[in-house]
């Protein structure tokens, strides 16, 4: 007798035929019906492709590449098809696409491997990096008919069709074939994530071309050559590369190692740091080139034109990109060269999630596609020579005897024998041996003033007391206690008579508090500035005037400045030479080039325009403002911006720097020896464990909320906690965790697995996960 309870076996279960269609469903597509689709969604815990039914009417268009729009949590959001398959592994009904945006295949293969892998080691999400590699869409521009492309370019590679293609396989690299190794591995990583091709077996030491052709710039590098060679060979060359000083600058070597890579038949992109950058990079390459053979891309150029010249890098019309941070992504077919110019400056740091850096970013890049990089500039940071070190890349240095005839010279303000000279150079913000620079350098050409503070004066003190002055007016707006109105406490107070209204307020740092029994509002506490010669004292926190101003500590009202910006500076420049012209350049407006006439150019660091036939002189003030910065990079910063102005100066021309001689940072702009100095930070920051030696994170939230996640997250082994700390006065707090260099991918995964579960329990406070981050100090 048979149990009416048992369990039949698996045979002898009817198999359910999918049921057909619905009237009114949609009818799959005859192959291929399933399509996976990133989709804007930027909750880590929804970080997957999600699978829909791709309908018959849009078999033809909905392509991978496309965006698409799709039906996610009962809304209608964006999302890029990353490939079509026979099945899928949901066992529910699939969602229809809703529609096809357009059928511009914007999303490559390349790109899409390469946002997942930034996504992975920034602990990010796909629909976040994809939201800085790919342009919004401007239909406008994207139905221009496509101009003849200047070359037969290889085209460019769609997102994979394959299963895992493009968002967990290999991803093709140039013509199609699939880069074989590691692709999540960080270069300069430990040995599990070290590329397995040596340098050496890719930059191996080539005679230079038998026609005996010049290589330019290059024929002042003993590599150089040999560099050029190796791109022009098809080969994947990695440098780190010390660019000499001088007024032929670096744009030109750079336009020459993009030609030898078009050459050999591959593309190219360049990465500054600046528009400013980008115009001296777009001239020299238009001159190498010629015009039409490649693009600038800045965020000046307006979404229409900007998507324009996007369009033409992704249909093969161009194979040469030259831009800001975001040309990372730009989806140049057959890549052979990624090169970054000045990698030590913030502003390759992207300011979104997941906070990416350029140079990390293009490594990533040229590991995946085995394409050749060049980290170029007149400094070498402790990122480049962690590169070098780990045999990742190699080292494009000049002889000694050749920096020693290009570079400038330099002299400190703090010399003994000019102490004995003048007795006031000690307290004097400009000695005589600046004037003397600034008198001799006019008689010849334009001479340069770096000053490292923009503005007039951003910095007040009291004459009396020397105590900081600090605003007394009442907040703009105070927040109301439950079931009271919010107050305007400045609305009834005509004027400047504001200024008054504040008197009782208690000066107790930053907060916000009254004194003792005074009814008084409490005052806002911001730092005074001056915007001019004539003008009142101005709070830079709320923007108000404050004329009434007195010291809360001796009753004076007379101020004095603390700290001068580049316009006082330029104003009191004026004044010592009324025949000399005075610009300035900074954020008020960046020069790109000054004449080679006698002129005076004030300008802040960054900001410093490139003089006809370079600088007779230069006067780099207020070293201490860069050097005493609570920052890990201070030091290494401060080298950057003094090369960056010394090298735009002539062969032999006199730099005068206001910083003590005895410093390693002055003595290495002394020697023109910045690898030294590199070197150095480098070995300092392994010993006291600091990056780049070891991989780091920042979480930044509430107390609570930091708290919370460093409890769940599961942190790899030797991993060790820094922390939390207070980082402001609204009660955020920052903690970092530090692991070995080796453990830097593992560290990401459990941070974004931490931040999945938030997210997917929707806990209120948001804690920022930042990865290696620049400001850790």
């Amino acid at each position: 007798m048979t149990d009416s309870n048992a369990l039949l076996p698996l045979d002898a279960v009817r198999r359910v035929e999918p049921s057909k269609p619905g009237k009114g469903a949609p009818v799959p597509a005859p192959s291929r019906p399933v399509a996976r689709v990133a989709v804007d969604n930027p909750l880590p815990h929804l970080d997957r492709p999600f699978d829909y039914l791709v309908p018959v009417t849009m078999h033809e268009t909905a392509e991978p590449g496309v965006r698409v729009r799709v039906r996610f949590a009962g809304q209608l959001v964006d999302g890029f098809v990353l490939e079509r398959v026979e099945e899928s592994e949901h066992a529910g009904k699939l969602t229809a696409l809703e529609r096809v945006v357009s059928g511009e295949r914007v999303l490559t293969g390349e790109i899409a491997g390469l946002a997942r892998a930034v996504a992975d080691r920034y602990a990010g999400t796909l629909a976040d990096v994809l939201r800085l590699a790919i342009p919004p869409r401007h239909a406008r521009a994207e139905a221009t008919p496509p101009r003849p492309a200047e070359t037969t370019a290889a085209p460019t590679e769609p997102v994979p069709g394959t299963p895992g293609g493009a968002a967990t396989g290999p991803v093709s690299g140039t013509s199609g074939d699939a880069v074989t190794g590691p692709v999540s591995g960080q270069p300069g990583d430990a040995a599990t994530d070290t590329p397995t091709s040596p340098v050496t077996d890719t930059t191996k030491v080539t005679p230079a071309p038998a026609d005996g052709a010049s290589a330019g710039p290059w024929d002042d590098y003993p590599m150089g050559p040999s560099f050029l060679d190796a791109l022009r060979n098809g080969r994947a060359p990695r440098a780190v590369w010390s660019a000499l000083p001088g007024a032929r600058g670096w744009a030109g070597a750079v336009a020459e190692a993009v030609r030898a890579t078009l050459d050999g038949g591959r593309g190219a992109v360049v990465v500054v740091p600046d528009g400013k950058d980008v115009a001296l990079a777009d001239a020299e390459l238009t001159r190498v080139l010629g015009d039409g053979r490649h693009v600038a891309l800045t965020a000046d150029l307006g979404p229409a034109e900007r998507y324009r010249r996007w369009l033409r890098v992704l249909r093969g019309q161009v194979r040469a990109v030259v831009g800001t941070r975001a040309a990372v992504f730009a989806p140049v077919a057959a890549l052979g060269l990624v090169a970054i110019w000045d990698d030590g400056d913030d502003l390759h740091a992207e300011r979104l999630a997941p906070y990416p850096h350029a140079r990390e970013v293009l490594a990533l890049r040229a590991h995946r596609t085995g394409a050749a990089m060049l980290i170029g500039g007149y400094t070498r940071t402790a990122e480049a020579t962690q590169l070098i070190a780990s045999r990742w890349a190699r080292p494009i240095v000049a002889a000694r005897t050749t920096i020693r005839s290009l570079a400038p010279r330099v002299h400190p303000a703090g010399e003994d024998a000019e102490l004995a000279k003048d007795q006031a150079a000690r307290q004097a913000r400009l000695p005589s041996l600046a004037w003397r620079a600034l008198r001799q350098g006019l008689e010849s050409g334009p001479v340069l003033v770096q000053v490292p503070r923009r503005g007039y004066l951003p910095a007040l003190a009291c004459q009396n007391c020397r105590a900081p002055a600090r605003c007394a007016l009442p907040p703009t707006r105070l927040s109301a206690a439950p079931g009271a109105e919010a107050s305007e406490p400045n609305a009834d107070i005509p004027g400047l008579a504001m200024a008054a209204a504040g008197r009782g307020t208690k000066h107790s740092g930053l907060r916000l508090e009254s004194e003792p029994g005074s009814a008084g509002p409490p005052s806002c506490h911001g730092p005074l500035g001056l915007r001019g010669g004539h003008s009142a004292p101005y709070c830079r926190w709320c923007g108000r005037v404050d004329a009434g101003w007195r010291c809360p500590n001796c009753g004076g009202h007379r101020l004095r400045a603390v700290v001068v910006g580049a316009r006082r500076t330029a104003e009191e420049l004026g004044r010592a030479f009324p025949s000399v012209p005075v610009r300035t350049s900074g954020r008020d407006g960046v020069l790109a080039t000054v004449p080679a006439t006698r002129a005076l150019v004030v300008a802040t660091p960054g900001a410093e325009p490139v003089a006809e036939g370079g600088y007779a002189a230069a006067v780099l003030l207020d070293a201490w403002a860069l050097l005493g910065r609570p920052d890990l990079r201070a030091t290494e910063e401060a080298l950057r911006r003094w090369t960056n102005a010394a090298a735009l100066l002539r062969p032999g021309a006199e730099v005068v720097v206001l910083g003590d001689a005895a410093l390693p940072v002055v003595q290495a702009l002394l020697r023109w020896d910045p690898i030294t100095h590199a070197e150095r930070e480098l070995a300092e920051r392994a010993e006291l464990g600091f990056p780049p030696a070891v991989r780091m994170a920042t979480l930044t939230g509430s107390a609570a909320a930091v708290r919370q996640m460093l409890d769940e997250t599961r942190l790899p082994d030797g991993a060790q906690v820094l922390g939390p700390v207070p980082v402001d006065e609204a009660g955020r707090e920052r903690a970092m965790i530090r692991v070995p260099r080796g453990g830097g991918a593992a560290l990401a995964a459990a941070l974004k697995g931490a931040s999945g579960v938030r997210a997917a329990r929707k806990a209120p406070d948001v804690v920022r996960v930042s990865v290696d981050p620049l400001d850790l100090i």
